[in-house]
């Protein structure tokens, strides 16, 4: 309409334009007034130009007949696709103003959805620097934030649409809302104004995220929760905890106080990470890694210790034929399943020594003998093993968390295997025994990608690590690359849930919590974008890490 009342405006001077100099290039027209003519103003007529109006004209005698020029209607170009990180799926462009905050412009939550998006609003609200306002008709200025019917669009997404000086976000669930938030606080914040248009947008994976070793490494509560704030704005919604290991056990504990190490986490500590992750829409997944890595248990517990046929000690293992390892552990499972909400549990399950050997029967006899007695005379150690796993996803999963193990602790062969509800974390492939990720694939797991060769970021850089660049992951890597760098084939790419980066803090010292912050910005930005959108990006490296430094 905008445009036709600018045509229609445009038309009625013009045609009044050409009857006056019709009138003024015929012969023996004249002015038929009495009255004298009224003065032309030389700021309203050109020179020459007639100072008398016509017999009937409805501006009356003494009008002046000059054209004025048209005071034109404000025209646009097709706005751009905003620029965020990650880059959104689909922008639909549209001629106009766009949006920014201004005076009197407020967050609006749609009546009836106040309960469930009142967080989003108000974190929106004070990150714009505006009013937020529940249940309230939206008005000229404002953004809305609107839940749509459950099943409106795939799970996390959204539309942004820009038009008539207002926003409006609406999602089939709530993180979907709060997606839209982010894409709005980084346009605002780096180009100052939102485009007009409307964006839709949603993640390619469900599982997106960062894996922290907390264990080796202790980091306060505060640079973990500045990490949970710069995860959900670039859309992450996975945080790993790794909280035991041989160094240390970094959580609280009442069932067991004598394996916590100091610093630790308190478990009020805890239960804030937790609340702000929940309201970022990030689960916590934490991990009690076992039958390996539970030195710091050990060591309150050496009755538990895994020994080999000559008495030697096995560094970090448990012994998984003792009954008393897996009442130990299964106290701490129970004991930490309601302090974390979330939706997942980590299992462990990797680099159990016991199986790196080339004998384990004739090593661990007593494995061997534990084994047979459960599930015959062909059974092994690695059934053993097996076990293990399954019995302590038995006391995790009735809490309804999905369940995952690291890939080394998935065995090929046995009479027994591991549960087929555990998702595989597929971390490495240089590891004894260790089995390529098309063998998971094949047999209809579901894998999350952690690929050593572009997503450790190991302290110190033991072992020819190397601390992983964005510009790698960014140009080179996707979720289908699990192993070393080439890919499995795209058929399998519905089975890949997702990838997380991974902090692993082997040489602790080596580096501060500032610079583990700064070393996995890159890199976690540049992750964001190949998990939210598969497709090679649209944007160069060079002008993908400006705008992320930005931001």
């Amino acid at each position: 309409m905008r445009n036709t009342k600018r045509y229609t405006r445009v038309h009625v001077i013009a045609t009044a334009a050409v009857a006056a100099l019709v009138t003024l290039a015929v012969p023996g027209c004249t002015a038929a007034s009495d009255e004298p003519a009224a003065p032309t103003s030389p700021a309203s007529a050109p020179a020459g130009a007639a100072s008398t109006a016509a017999p009937g004209d409805p501006a009356g005698p003494g009008a002046a007949t000059a054209p004025r020029e048209p005071v034109p209607s404000p025209s646009y170009p097709l706005s751009a696709a905003p620029r965020t990180v990650p880059a959104v799926r689909e922008h639909t462009p549209a001629r106009g103003p766009g949006w920014k905050p201004a005076p009197g412009a407020r967050v609006v939550v749609a009546q009836g959805d106040t309960a469930a998006l009142s967080d989003e609003g108000r974190l929106l609200a004070g990150e714009l620097g505006i009013a937020f306002a529940d249940a309230q008709a939206p008005r000229d200025g404002d953004v809305e934030l609107d839940l749509g019917a459950a099943g409106s669009g795939p799970p996390e997404s959204y539309t942004l649409t820009v038009n008539g000086g207002r926003v409006r976000v609406t999602a089939p669930d709530e993180a979907g809302v709060f997606y839209g938030t982010r894409t709005l606080k980084q346009v605002v914040s780096s180009g100052g104004s939102a485009p007009e248009g409307t964006v839709r947008d949603g993640p390619a994976k469900p599982q997106r995220g960062l894996n922290l070793d907390i264990a080796r490494k202790h980091f306060t509560p505060g640079w973990i929760e500045d990490r949970l704030r710069e995860m959900a704005d670039l859309k992450l919604n996975q945080l790993g905890l790794h909280f035991s290991d041989d160094q240390a056990f970094r959580i609280e504990s009442d069932s067991h106080p004598e394996i916590v190490s100091t610093p630790h986490l308190t478990k009020a500590q805890v239960r804030s990470i937790t609340a702000l992750a929940a309201r970022l829409h990030i689960t916590v997944v934490p991990e009690i890694d076992s039958p390996g890595h539970l030195g710091a248990v050990l060591r309150a517990h050496p009755d538990l210790q895994l020994r080999d046929v000559q008495g030697r000690a096995i560094a970090g293992a448990v012994d998984i034929s003792n009954p008393a390892s897996a009442r130990l552990i299964d106290e701490l499972l129970r004991e930490y399943l309601p302090l974390f909400p979330g939706g997942a549990w980590h299992l462990g399950a990797d680099e159990y020594q016991a199986l790196v050997v080339r004998d384990p029967q004739a090593s661990f006899p007593q494995l061997a003998r534990a084994a047979q007695q459960r599930y015959g005379p062909t059974a092994r150690v690695q059934d053993l093993a097996t076990g293990w796993l399954n019995d302590r996803a038995d006391v995790v999963r009735p809490s309804g968390k999905a369940l995952k193990a690291w890939n080394d602790g998935f065995f090929r062969g046995g009479v027994t295997s591991a549960a087929k509800d555990i998702q595989v974390e597929y971390w490495t492939g240089k590891e004894i025994g260790a089995r390529p990720p098309l063998e998971y694939l094949r047999e209809g797991r579901k894998v999350v990608n952690l690929n050593d060769e572009y997503l450790y970021y190991v302290l110190g850089e033991p072992n020819q690590f190397t601390y992983p660049t964005g510009r790698r992951i960014y140009e080179e890597w996707t979720p289908l690359v699990l192993r070393g760098t080439s890919p499995v084939p795209a058929g399998y790419a519905d089975q890949i849930l997702g990838a997380r980066l991974a902090v692993w803090c082997d040489l602790a010292g080596s580096q501060t919590q500032a610079q583990v912050a700064a070393g996995i910005g890159l890199p976690l930005a540049a992750l964001s974008q190949k998990v939210w959108d598969e497709r090679a990006p649209r944007m160069p490296w060079t002008e993908f890490k400006a705008l992320a430094d930005r931001l």
